[in-house]
């Protein structure tokens, strides 16, 4: 299994440093597209990724357009709290890309709409809450795809 964790260009390193040790220990490959709120050599992105960022298999790109041309044809999943359908309701496939927003605005409405409703996922949260953390977020989904797939490669 190799799912594909993409960050549209996230603002906050140790949420970006989070995710890579996530996607180190889970074995997805993480997508960063640019710009970046942050440089790659950031103190506190090392900090929050620790040693992990040379295990997580990370790469950037400059723009959407270039990451779905090197992940295609991989079905995108975008997460928002703008969509209707559950991240819990789906079959995830073993190539799928998880695609999330930058922490303080979420995915752009054109990016949502480019995709199909049933590809647009939200994560149930008590009414009145805006999000939750990108780490968090990312965590909540990429180990509910791993677990539908045995948490393989865990030992």
């Amino acid at each position: 299994m190799h799912l594909n964790v993409v960050l549209y260009q996230p603002e906050i390193p140790p949420n970006t440093g989070n995710i890579m040790r996530l996607c180190a220990n889970t074995g997805a490959r993480l997508h960063l597209i640019e710009p970046l709120g942050f440089r790659l050599e950031d103190r506190q992105l090392r900090r929050a990724g620790l040693d992990y960022r040379e295990w997580a298999q990370a790469r950037c790109y400059p723009s959407l357009a270039d990451c779905q041309a090197a992940l295609n044809p991989a079905r995108w999943l975008a997460l928002s709290t703008r969509a209707r359908h559950s991240y819990a309701e789906i079959n995830y496939q073993s190539e799928d890309v998880l695609l999330f927003g930058p922490e303080t605005r979420g995915l752009p409405s054109e990016v949502l709409a480019s995709l199909p409703p049933e590809q647009c996922l939200r994560i149930p949260m008590r009414p009145d809450n805006r999000s939750l953390n990108l780490s968090n977020a990312v965590a909540v989904v990429l180990y509910e795809a791993w677990r539908q797939h045995g948490f393989g490669g865990s030992s």
